[in-house]
């Protein structure tokens, strides 16, 4: 499942330094989380950083990319090799 930031976001720049994967970057008025590149942290965490430090829990599972755990898992392989 690729992550997805709320509109309730308040730019704190939090998230931005934990994504291992640099799938979060700064949109038009608020971070936004790339679909393509969020694993939600597997490959390298047990849990997803970016929701762990976000002050006001603005994170939330993307309804568009419910994706298993074997996927995010082959999506974490595909990235390291780019």
């Amino acid at each position: 499942m690729a992550l997805m930031i709320t509109t309730a976001c308040i730019n704190c720049d939090m998230c931005l330094p934990e994504c291992p994967n640099e799938a979060i970057y700064e949109g038009a008025k608020i971070y936004e989380i790339d679909t393509e590149r969020c694993t939600e942290c597997v490959g390298f965490y047990e849990y997803q950083t970016c929701m762990a430090v976000c002050p006001i829990d603005c994170i939330e599972v993307h309804p568009e990319y419910i994706e298993s755990k074997a996927t995010l898992e082959e999506k974490f392989k595909a990235l390291k090799i780019i």
